[in-house]
This record gives structure tokens, sequence and C-alpha cells, in this order.
């Protein structure tokens, strides 16, 4: 029984190793119960949202986002661009890579950006309305 669960902990660890980080291009992408355009579609992503690819088939991606969910989305959707996702509430997004900068506005929990730049423990982001500033690494995934 041992050797059965220290293999499928082995399996479960390989499988997220080989994800491949990608985000959604288009504004806004349908997430969909299976690989098809028949599919129920279950939720919407914005543009910029980061997800890992756990499996293809064919053109279609399953995914897992931040929060652990999975769905479907088409391979056209996406870009091998670096983006990053808010995961806490009330997020301050500064003019600079520290606190001593100012706040130039506030972010929820779930708000993609690309990475424009890193510095240290700072990521210089910008939003797909063009709103742009720094966040501290702690606050994404």
């Amino acid at each position: 029984m041992l050797i059965v669960f220290t293999l499928l902990s082995v399996l479960a660890a390989a499988s997220v190793a080989q994800a491949e980080r990608m985000s959604v291009k288009a504004d806004i992408a349908n997430v969909r119960s299976g690989p098809n355009t028949s599919d129920a579609v279950i939720w919407q992503v914005e543009k910029y949202h980061p997800l890992n690819v756990v499996r293809s088939q064919g053109d279609w991606c399953l995914f897992e986002d931040f929060e652990g969910d999975r769905g479907w989305i088409h391979r056209s959707l996406l870009v091998a661009t670096k983006t990053v996702i808010v995961k806490k509430n009330k997020c301050n997004v500064r003019s600079g890579p520290g606190t001593g900068n100012a706040i130039l506005f506030t972010v929820d929990k779930g708000v993609p950006f690309k990475v424009l730049e890193e510095k240290g423990k700072w990521l210089h982001v910008i939003h797909a309305d063009g709103d742009k500033g720094w966040i501290h690494r702690s606050l994404l995934w």
C-alpha cells in the first residue's frame, strides 16, 4: 500500500512539474467543461489571466488556475507571455518598487496583469486597460 501511495505522489508531482504556464491573449475567453465548443461555458477569463496547462487534447488545453479550478480553453486563445494574478484582496499597486512609493490604485483578488519588468521582489505590471504600476511578488500567483 505504501508503494502505491508513493508512486501516486511521484506521478502527481511530475504532472504539476510539467505544467506549461500560459496566459490568455483574448480580451475575454470562454472556459469550457470539456474540449469542444459544444461543451458548456463554465466561466470566462480576461486578457493576461495566467494558467497552468496540465494536458492537451488536439487544439484544446486542460488547465488549472491560481485557485486550483480546472477547465478547458482553446489553444488559439493562449500565449506564452509572463503574466500574474492577484491572490489577495486590497493590494496596493505603487508608482515604484517599494513601500515608500505612492499608491496608484488598489486591486482585489483575481485581477490579472502582464509583467513588464522585475526588480527584486517587485514586479512592474500592466493591466489590459492600460493601468500600470509596481506590486510585491508575495501578493501574486
